[in-house]
Parts: C-alpha cells; sequence; structure tokens
C-alpha cells in the first residue's frame, strides 16, 4: 500500500473552502494528526501543488467534526487552519466561513437526523468554547443546497443558512474588549482592540496615509503598510492575552474607512499577513461590534441604524457583508448572520502510507 484513503467532503462554506473530516477518520494524536493534513493540503507549497488547497488560506482550511457528549450540542467542531507555505497547522481560531458547512456536513453523515423543513443543528465550537446553532434547509428530508441567497465573493446563488451565536465575546481573548480600553496607542498609531469571535485590531487607514479602498493587490504589494501593521501586532498580541504571536493566525489586523456604498464601515483585512478578498465571519462580526464600542476608532468612522436589532453592513474588498447584532438594555446580547454553503466532492483523500496508515 502506497496511499491511506480518507473518506472526505470538500465543501464551500460562505466565502472559503475546506474539507470536512469526521475526527474518526483521521489520527487520534494530533502532532500526527498535523502531519496528514499538511499533506492533505499540500503544505508547505506556495502552489499547493501536491495536495488540495488552492494556494490561498481561504482554500486551505479544515473542520473535524464528531458526535458531541454536551447536553447543549450535536456535534463537536474543530477548526484547522493549514497554513499554505509553512509546515504548520493553527488550531488558535475559529472561522465562521467554514462553520456553515458543518450543519451541512452533520446531516450529510449521518450525525444529525433531518427534522421537517429546516433543521436545527447545535455546534459546539471546540477552538472558542462557545456554542452556534445553524438552521440548515432541509425540505425533502435532504440538505437543500440551491436558492436564491447570494452572498458578496461568492457567484451565483445558494439556499440561505442562517447561523445565530448567543455568547462569542471574548471567546479567544477573555472580553470583549481585552486591553480594558476602547482605544490603545501602538507605534503612535490609535487602535482599537476587539474580541467578538475573532480577536482583531481596527486600524483608521487614513492614520496609515492609507485611504481604506485599496485593491487586495495593492495592499498586499505594499511591504511598507504590512511591516507597520505586523510591529503593531506584534505588540497587541500579548496585551490582548494572547501572548507572544510571531506564530500565530490572531489577531487579525483591519483597515477601516467610511463606507462608500451605503453600508456601515468599509473594511481591508488581513490574515494576518495577506490582504482578505472579502472579509472573515467573525471579523466582520467584530468590526461590526466596534461600531457600537463608544470610544472606539470605528465609532466616530461607521454609520448606525438605531434599535435593539442592528444590522450593519460591514463593506469589504469584493462587497459587502451584513452582520445582526441584538442589543438588550444597550447591551450586546448575540448576533447572527446569513451565509450559504454547496457540497463540491464526495470521496476519499490519499496521504502517503508513511505518514499513517489508517484507523487501526
Amino acid at each position: 500500500m502506497t496511499q491511506t484513503r480518507i473518506p472526505c467532503l470538500l465543501m464551500r462554506g460562505g466565502t472559503s473552502k475546506g474539507a470536512y473530516f469526521l475526527a474518526s477518520d483521521l489520527p487520534a494524536q494530533p502532532e500526527q494528526r498535523d502531519r496528514v493534513l499538511l499533506a492533505v493540503m499540500g503544505s508547505p507549497d506556495p502552489r499547493q501543488i501536491d495536495g488540495l488547497g488552492g494556494a490561498d488560506p481561504l482554500t486551505s482550511k479544515v473542520a473535524i467534526v464528531q458526535t458531541s457528549m454536551r447536553p447543549d450540542a450535536d456535534v463537536d467542531y474543530l477548526f484547522a487552519q493549514v497554513l499554505v507555505d509553512e509546515r504548520r497547522v493553527d488550531y488558535g481560531q475559529n472561522c465562521g466561513n467554514i462553520l456553515a458547512g458543518v450543519g451541512p456536513f452533520a446531516i450529510e453523515r449521518g450525525l444529525v437526523a433531518v427534522c421537517g423543513e429546516v433543521t436545527l443543528v447545535r455546534i459546539f465550537m471546540e477552538n472558542t468554547g462557545q456554542i452556534a446553532v445553524a438552521r440548515v434547509p432541509t425540505p425533502g428530508g435532504r440538505v437543500e443546497y440551491a436558492g436564491d441567497a447570494r452572498i458578496d465573493g461568492v457567484p451565483g446563488s445558494a439556499a440561505p443558512l442562517v447561523v445565530d451565536f448567543q455568547d462569542v465575546a471574548g471567546s479567544s481573548c477573555g472580553a470583549l474588549l481585552p486591553t480594558g480600553n476602547a482605544r490603545d496607542r501602538f507605534d503612535g498609531i490609535e487602535v482599537t482592540c476587539i474580541d467578538n469571535g475573532m480577536p482583531v485590531v481596527l486600524l483608521r487607514a487614513e492614520d496609515l496615509g492609507r485611504s481604506g479602498y485599496e485593491s487586495r493587490e495593492a495592499l498586499d504589494a505594499d511591504g511598507e503598510l504590512k511591516a507597520r501593521l505586523e510591529s503593531i501586532r506584534l505588540q497587541a498580541g500579548p496585551r490582548m492575552n494572547l501572548g507572544d504571536v510571531r506564530l500565530r493566525n490572531v489577531p487579525k489586523m483591519c483597515l477601516i474607512a467610511p463606507a462608500r456604498s451605503g453600508g456601515a464601515i468599509s473594511t481591508r483585512s488581513f490574515i494576518p499577513h495577506r490582504c482578505h478578498a472579502s472579509i472573515g465571519v467573525f471579523g466582520a462580526v467584530s468590526a461590526a461590534t466596534a461600531c457600537l464600542v463608544e470610544g472606539s476608532v470605528a465609532a466616530p468612522v461607521a454609520r448606525i441604524p438605531g434599535g435593539e436589532l442592528q444590522r450593519l453592513s460591514v463593506e469589504h474588498p469584493s462587497g459587502e457583508f451584513t452582520v445582526e447584532l441584538r442589543l438588550r438594555d444597550g447591551e450586546l446580547a448575540g448576533c447572527g448572520l446569513m451565509r450559504t454553503a454547496r457540497l463540491l466532492f464526495d470521496g476519499q483523500v490519499c496521504v502517503p502510507a508513511a505518514l499513517w496508515v489508517g484507523p487501526a
């Protein structure tokens, strides 16, 4: 035997794409599992030519799912970011886009039974310790992927899939404002450090001599800007209770500017060293939340509607992302968002048997 065949679903979740596995189909030992996941994606290699990865962080992601033993969850979901050009797998963050595919995957693999026109899948997010509830369309007793819902960053349309979150504030850093401040200053630049599902450092683009409307390609080529952002990121990490972040993908860095297309705010997000083609789900949630925080760098920039239910449109390089924030007595009570997902491939991915021969 020269290859080990591992059952796998390749799915698009939101604006990302990843390999979805049952935990029981992967090695139980973490270091061996990481070696297998690196081989699955073809890392490290800038083209990921020898694996499933698409040479981009947005297409080099993995979901590991199993039946949950918790009374408040149906399945446990562990997200793995397989780095493209490093021999490393990062578990230090969540991914709301890949999360959008977990409910459909759980139903496809028989972990959750279909229940009516819409099946609720309660998901325990192992990376951050929170619960999400996915409302998966299941007319006719199976997952429906076709529909009229559209999200920017994905061509065409698909069935809407709503994901609700109860409490993701401080999920990685321990507090919504982990430094204890609405504003901090690093290298002379005012920032807001926030964690509402994703640790993010927000900076006004104009403070860095940029407009905040540059293309992704222009920002990726801006070495001087990226060096300044990395300097600030390395200082912010310990202050956000994340420790030394030199080898971590968090916190994300996010340039903000006034919205230009009727939204609440315009963003350019880095993950953390390459500009995002759009913006991550939890990155958008954290950026939108900062708009409501008095004293933040985002508050005076943002356009905010009134009311206890806030629908904030976060503009990004390829469109916008609408985040629903629920307030109670002026305090954040929960958030939700609409995503789409699609099953792309159902089969077996092969890795060298020298890495792993499969379950005993």
